[in-house]
This record gives C-alpha cells, structure tokens and sequence, in this order.
C-alpha cells in the first residue's frame, strides 16, 4: 500500500497568514522577460509557502492610469478603458501561460481602487498631510497639456548632453529641476514647451521623517536597500507632488474640477484594490483582518530594484498617515541582462513574454531564473549558451533521467509496482530530511542555492543507480527482485527532488504527480516511501532545449521590433510607460540628409507572409530593377488592394536579413499604426524608378 507521512517528520510550522503582491505590470505595452524575473520569483515564493501549508494570497493588478495611456488610446481612436481592457487580457494570458499562479488579478481602474484611493487620501488631507500650492511646470502650447518629466526632451543642463529627459540625465546621473533643461522639447509634439502656473497637490513626506527611519532600519528591507535610502535622509525629504492635471486618464481627487491622482499615488493602492476584489469573492477573506493596523497577517512586496523609493519611501509613509499597517518586508531585486547587455530593442534582445512562448517550454526559463535569483539585488544575466547548458544538464540530464532510467523496468517487468519494501530506507530518509534545509532556502529566496542543493542530490540518485547497475541484476531471475529495489528507491528518491522542486516547475509536478499515480505533492508528504505502489507509464517528462528554437525566438523578437519600428508614429508614441518615452531623434546636416535616396516604385505584388503578424511582402518595380521589400503595413491593407499602386521607398537602405528572406529597401508610411497607416503614394505622372526630391 501507498504509505505519504511519517511520524519522524519535523512538526509542520503554525500555519501563516500571508499577501504577497508584484509589482503592477503598466497597462501600456507588452509583458517582456525582464518583468517575468520577478513574477517568477514571486510564484516561486508563494508557490512554496502555500505547499509548507499557510495561507498565502498572491493579488497582482494593471497599473492603468496616467498620460501614455491617454495619449497611446489616443492615437488608435479608442477609449483608455478599451485600450486597458484589451492590454489586461493579454497580459493575463502571459502570465497564465508562464504557469503565474495569482490568486487574483485586477486593474487600478476599479471602483475598489477608486474608493481605496479616494479614502485614504481624506484621511490624509483631515491629519493635515495634505498641501496645496502654486507651481510652474512645462506646458505644451500646440496640444494645450502640462508635460510630465518624461515627456520633456532636451540638452542636460550639467553636462552638455542631448536628447535627456526632463528630470534626469542618463549621460552623467545628475537630476535637475525641468526649468533647468536646455532647448527643450515636448515628445508629444515636437513643440517648444512654454512655463504656465498651476495648483498642485503635496503629500507632506518630511512629516513621516522620523517614522520612516525606524521603518527603514526596522529589517524590513534588504541591507543595501536601507543603506541607498539613507541618501534620501541626508538630502532632506521633500514634499511629493500627488496631482496631475486635466487632461489625464485616472481618478479626480475629491472636492477638485480638474486635478487627477497622479499615477504612482493610487498605483501601490491597487495592491489592496486587486486583494478587496478577492475578498468580495469569497466570504471567508476578511480584507481588514490582513490589512488593519493590528492584523498578524505578513504583508510583502517583490519589486524591481528602480522603484524602491516609491515602495520604501512613500507608500508606508501613506499607509502609517492613513492608519494602515505597513509591509512585513520589501524585497528588491535586480535587472535582466541578456548575453551580458542590458535589454535593448535595438540590439533585438528586448525580448517580449510572447515571442519567448512562441517558441520555447517556460519552464526552462523559471528553472533558469531560479538557478540565478538570491536575496540579493543583483542583475541576472539571461545567456542563451548557459540558458540551453544548465536547463539540459540539470532538467534533461539529471531529473528526468532518473525518472526515465527507472520507469521501462517497473512498467515491463513488475506490472507497474513499486517494491513492497524501501531497500535503501536511509538513502531514502537522508534526501527528505535535505527538504528542511531547502525549505529555509526558499524562504529566504536564496533559490540558487535550493537548486544546487537539489541537482547535488539528483547527483547522488544518479551516482546510486550506476553503482548498483540494475540492468545487470535484471538479466538474472535470482537477482530480479534486487533489480526492483533499485529502479524503486530511484524513483522513490526522484519523487522527493520533484516535490522539492515543485514550487519552480509547477505544471512539470503535474505530469510526475500524474505519472506516480499520487494525489498530491506537499511539502510534508514525503516522510515515507511509496511501496506496494502502482504507477503509471512513463512519458516524457521534458525535452533537450534546441539552439534551433532559441534563434526562431531572437529572429521573432527582430521582426516584431522592425514591423513595430516601420509603423511607429514620428510624435514619440510611448509603447510601455513614462520611462520609455521615444526621444526625438538627434538632428542630422543637410549632407547626411542628401544622402537618402527616394524613388517611386511601383508593387507589382504584394502577399502575406507565413509566420508573421504584421509584415507584407512586396515585389517594387524601379523601373527596369526589381526590390523585394517586408513592410510592417499588414493591419492597414490587404494585399490585392496595393497591386499596381505606385508609392515611395528608400532605395539607397542597405539590405537587411530577415527571419523571412532578404528586404532590400523601406516603403514609406505615415499614420498612428494599426489600420490608421497610410503608405506614401506620388501624384499623378510619376513612374517607376523617378527620384523624389
């Protein structure tokens, strides 16, 4: 009989009330590599503390609001709440298919949000930390909007250096005020910003100067972390600004015409938003019995490394002003690299979540992310050389291989049973008793070292098997029974490293629970051997990663950058929130312009291409030369509308290698993107071949 507990088990900890929260992913661009660090890293925790036995709610949201939205939903002739809804499912679908457990995922545009946003920020005005005053900001004449920092472009006023933006300089690190920015420009429009006067809001944060330096020394944050923020004391805390003015896409702060929450203030709100929207879901959640100030329940953010301040600083000076509890802990982590460079989109490694699912398993790269991630801040390199060495060595030719190695002998020979009796019952009871150490590890998030502790063992199940040569014992019927024991312990011991890597590999431990033929894969459920056991056939568990899909992955991620690029409208469209703002480029001579060579082509054909979302093929005629051309213009024409047509290209661009051939020049095109995109046609009387000057 199958026997899964065991009096000699260590006692199982007093169960836990626990919220855990991403950070919110900005409902204006995709899900890339860079944001699955952490949300992985997160699942990985939660996923743990839930098999340990406790209760722990992972509540993660959109973060919906503030001028990119407006102005990208703009563009498309949409309504923000359109273009919201539309990013939410697809970000949700991301996550799902990277195996993110969230116990509930939601949007800071909600009524609950609204509420949370508009209450807490009463209680802060009736205590007095509220202001109100006159400022002068940069204001953009021809769209008649205030422009925040990072719709500012201009030459840094320390250094000299071009295209910066409003607040800080990423050339020489000095941060300035916008009124100190030279030749400005606004990336909405191009326009030379004017100053206007406005009414602003402040949160007073030197009020919460001395509660925040015991927060801040109180081990609720990363050692490096408390020291950064120590910066911050030095320089004198200063008013924060909470307000924005109309137009903006966000929620008006109470007993105003036209002021509007500024994004980062009812963002972390949206925490508590997506955890109230749980509750009223349940009847059992109590939302005050997490929250309230006196709650037992633990409270923890994983954030990114680039938004400590906000989460360090002002959101417990918010939560302590508004008598809310503060966090148990903040735990910051670093950037994705990728090859050893930091991502970039015009390198091609800006590396989309769906370009990644396209062609890979995700499980690699969750067991590859938690081979990297430690407690620490530090960056993580994604390399594609160690990324396919460490999943296959590991993964294939560790774990799966006992798996594999074992399961043929049971299934042929022994009719699928387990041996009635654990022939090893110290080997067995040394790798459960490594689960107490792993298990501190993972609460630690010190996930590199749990998985070298893991793959040691896995060395060690392997080490066995070769020792003992069970296919030797098999070939005698004397010794058959021995050869039982053995591919039995094997498997006994791979079920124990699956459960220890079970928060990693959830959908993986799906299969095996499947295949041992087991009703669950607790942490406390290994203290006793499966014997007597019947398991299923084995199938694959895991395959080899392939160079093949890896580079079908990067030239994808090409593709979409280029068919994005072709398409992208000339005003500085934002794609994934006010740090990425798209500069205006930097100005060229007459000489290099001179340079660009124009002809008018006519499409003698244009079709789809297999594979690609966005890009046409199509055949120019330059008058007695023939250019293939790939354009990013597949959502605004269908290809027989464009047969015959004249338009302009650039016939002097150098030929490029694409995932889908050769393209040999750029059709020009103007518009918003989408099916507002409109290809450059000559007038009347043009032919083939003609320079346009």
């Amino acid at each position: 009989m199958s026997t899964t507990s065991d009096t000699s088990t260590p006692a199982r900890p007093p169960c836990r009330k626990i919220l855990v929260t991403s950070a919110l992913p900005y409902a204006n661009g995709a899900i890339h590599l860079g944001h699955m660090v952490e949300h992985i890293q997160t699942d990985i925790w939660v996923r743990f503390q839930k098999m340990r036995g406790h209760q722990c709610l992972y509540v993660c949201a959109d973060d919906a609001h503030g001028t990119p939205i407006m102005l990208r939903a703009e563009r498309e002739g949409i309504t923000p709440e359109t273009l919201i809804a539309r990013m939410k499912k697809e970000h949700q679908a991301d996550f799902a298919d990277f195996g993110i457990g969230f116990d509930n995922y939601h949007s800071t545009h909600s009524e609950e949000n609204r509420e949370l946003a508009e209450n807490i920020y009463l209680r802060l005005q009736e205590a007095g930390h509220i202001a109100v005053r006159t400022i002068k900001q940069a204001y953009d004449p021809e769209r008649q909007m205030f422009l925040p920092d990072r719709f500012l472009k201009g030459e840094c006023p320390r250094c000299g250096a071009k295209d910066q933006y409003g607040d800080n300089c990423e050339a020489c690190g000095a941060t300035y005020a916008t009124a100190e920015l030279k030749n400005p420009v606004s990336v909405v429009s191009g326009a030379t910003p004017i100053e206007k006067e406005s009414e602003h809001y402040f949160f007073k944060l030197p009020d919460f100067e001395a509660m925040l330096h015991d927060w801040i020394r109180g081990g609720h944050l990363q050692p490096e972390v408390a020291n950064k923020l120590d910066e911050w004391f030095k320089a004198g805390l200063q008013e924060w600004d909470i307000s924005r003015d109309a137009p903006y896409f966000g929620f008006k702060i109470p007993g105003t015409e036209d002021k509007y929450f500024y994004v980062w203030l009812d963002a972390p709100m949206g925490y508590f938003a997506s955890f109230k929207h749980l509750c009223n879901k349940h009847d059992e959640l109590d939302f005050d019995d997490f929250l309230s100030p006196d709650s037992d329940a633990e409270l923890y953010h994983f954030i990114g490394k680039d938004i400590i301040y906000f989460h360090a600083l002002f959101w417990p000076a918010i939560l302590h002003g508004a008598g809310l509890r503060t966090p148990t802990a903040i735990f910051a982590h670093g950037f994705l690299t990728v090859n050893g460079q930091k991502m970039s989109k015009s390198r091609g490694t800006f590396i989309n979540a769906r370009a990644y699912l396209d062609h890979l398993n995700p499980e690699y790269l969750r067991y590859y992310f938690a081979a990297k991630l430690s407690s620490r801040i530090d960056d993580i390199d994604l390399s594609f050389d160690d990324f396919s060495a460490r999943v296959n060595a590991d993964l294939v030719g560790k774990m799966v291989n006992i798996a594999s190695r074992c399961a043929g002998y049971i299934s042929k020979k022994c009719d699928g049973r387990l041996s009635a009796e654990c022939s090893e019952a110290e080997l067995y009871q040394r790798f459960v008793a490594a689960g107490e150490q792993i298990a501190a590890l993972y609460e630690q998030r010190e996930f590199s070292h749990a998985m070298r502790e893991i793959m040691a063992l896995a060395d060690i199940a392997n080490q066995y098997i070769d020792e003992q040569k069970p296919w030797l014992l098999a070939k005698s019927e004397d010794t058959a029974q021995q050869a039982q024991d053995v591919y039995s312990t094997g498997i006994n011991l791979f079920r124990v490293l699956m459960t220890w890597l079970k928060p990693v590999l959830p959908a993986m431990a799906g299969e095996v629970q499947d295949f041992l033929n087991i009703d669950a894969m607790g942490w406390h459920d290994c203290g006793q051997p499966l014997s007597d056991h019947r398991i299923d056939r084995f199938k694959p568990l895991m395959t080899r990663v392939e160079q093949n899909k890896i580079d079908a992955m990067l030239a994808q991620t090409r593709d979409e950058l280029a068919a994005h690029t072709a398409t992208e409208p000339a005003t500085g469209a934002v794609e994934s929130g006010p740090l990425q703002a798209d500069p205006i480029a930097e100005t060229i001579s007459f000489d290099d312009f001179a340079k660009i060579d124009l002809r008018i082509a006519r499409i003698e054909k244009a079709e789809h291409v297999d594979g690609a979302k966005k890009l046409l093929r199509l055949t120019l005629d330059l008058g007695g030369e023939t250019r293939n051309v790939f354009a990013g213009i597949k959502s605004a024409y269908a290809p027989e509308t464009l047969e015959g047509k004249l338009t302009v290209m650039v016939a002097n661009l150098a030929p490029r290698k694409m995932r889908f051939g050769i393209s040999e020049g750029m059709v020009l095109a103007a518009g918003s993107g989408g099916e507002e995109l409109w290809i450059l046609h000559p007038d009347d009387g043009a032919r083939p071949g003609m320079r346009v000057k």
